[in-house]
């Protein structure tokens, strides 16, 4: 069977608000827009897989348990507005993490490939007919190595990042949007024009 195209979406500052580390469900905020994008992202038939480094977990912040309590938590906020994720991956672990147990060069962290690659190989996806989305120059830089294409959204570091585009501190995405709608409409119209949709 063929794999087919799909959105990878990073998650705090993109879907959610990002307000340092997001461990507790009760304080989740949706973006403007965000539950908007991906449910017409869905309306076609693109799967979307959240894809989140949580060093918070590897920090000592919160347990890897939290992490999925705020996604279910997430996918709850998300369902009620009418759109759906398809998955969430995350990576728990940083190089100079206090939890001894989560202190590695992990391959999953953003931005190595390695949520990409299993995501799309557990959901029948081609990473170089899809797209990775988020506010972060790790996301660029994500999609980069897994040869998809990139959209930087201008919430959350959003603009941080852009500054660091222009200055040539990070590479350049293939679109820049200001939320996940206008992200959504681009990497929809792009599909078309790639006869992938």
């Amino acid at each position: 069977m063929e794999k087919r195209p799909g959105v990878f979406l990073d998650r705090d500052g993109t879907i959610n608000e990002d307000f340092g580390y997001v461990v507790d469900p009760r304080r989740l905020v949706l973006l403007p827009k965000a539950a908007e994008g991906i449910k017409l992202l869905g309306e076609f038939g693109v799967p979307i897989v959240v894809v989140s480094n949580q060093s918070a977990v590897g920090r000592g912040y919160c347990t890897e348990e939290d992490v999925e309590e705020v996604n279910r938590a997430l996918a709850s906020l998300l369902k009620e507005r009418g759109a759906k994720v398809d998955a969430f991956y995350y990576c728990p672990h940083h190089p100079e993490a206090r939890v001894p147990a989560y202190r590695v060069a992990c391959p999953f962290r953003k931005p190595e490939p390695g949520m990409v690659l299993r995501a799309a190989s557990e959901h029948g996806i081609d990473p170089r007919k899809s797209y990775v989305v988020g506010d972060m120059h790790s996301d660029i830089k994500l999609g980069r190595r897994v040869k998809a294409r990139t959209v930087l959204v201008l919430t959350g570091h959003g603009e941080e990042t852009l500054e660091m585009v222009k200055r040539k501190e990070a590479p350049r995405p293939s679109f820049v949007a200001k939320d996940l709608v206008e992200a959504a409409w681009w990497v929809l119209e792009d599909m078309d024009r790639r006869g992938l949709i």
